[in-house]
């Protein structure tokens, strides 16, 4: 009988050399450096899209419920839920004003209210509440300009609230890069 010893598989070893790792990573680099710009181009537009879809509907809710209520719905920044102000880079709520001050007073429920805008972007409105009355018309026109922080103009938006009340996002009319506001003068972010 023959004895049978252990048997030794010997396979080929595979991997790579340094130089295939090198001129991979390269390319690798190459390639990334491509395409991280535009990542970066697409992450800022979707948080301005975000951003504008986010105040549009609460704006278009705020309008819904006065005409449906048939009383003076507000829309307004707040630091505390409690009181307005006029910086848009804060929380916004969505109030009835039923005693018609201004202002939310305890007894009037918080209808609607949104988180902290992201701090990448820079979100300017009226110094005045967004006041919606019982027919759904604004006693102001408004315009919400939503910019990012580095004041780059290609990514500036605009939300325009009509007397009527109606909602309208800025446009690039003239195909620049740039929306434009309502005279169509291209939207600044400085």
């Amino acid at each position: 009988m023959k004895r049978q010893d252990t048997l030794y598989y010997y396979h080929r070893q595979r991997g790579l050399t340094l130089l295939e790792l090198m001129i991979t990573l390269a390319i690798s680099g190459i390639l990334l450096t491509m395409v991280a710009p535009s990542v970066r181009d697409i992450l800022i537009r979707n948080n301005i899209t975000s951003q504008v879809n986010e105040i549009s509907g609460i704006i278009q809710f705020a309008r819904s419920n006065a005409i449906d209520e048939q009383n003076t719905a507000i829309v307004c920044p707040t630091p505390d839920f409690s009181n307005c102000s006029t910086n848009w880079d804060q929380a916004r709520m969505v109030f009835n004003d039923l005693d018609g001050n201004g202002n939310r007073s305890a007894d009037e429920e918080i209808l609607v209210a949104t988180s902290l805008p992201a701090k990448s972007l820079v979100i300017t409105g009226p110094a005045i509440t967004v006041r919606f009355n019982g027919n759904g018309t604004v006693s102001t026109p408004a315009t919400i300009k939503i910019c990012h922080q580095d004041g780059e103009a290609r990514f500036a938006r605009a939300l325009f609230i009509s007397l009527q009340g109606r909602v309208r996002l800025s446009q690039d009319t003239d195909n620049n890069g740039v929306h434009e506001d309502s005279a169509g003068n291209a939207l600044s972010c400085i």
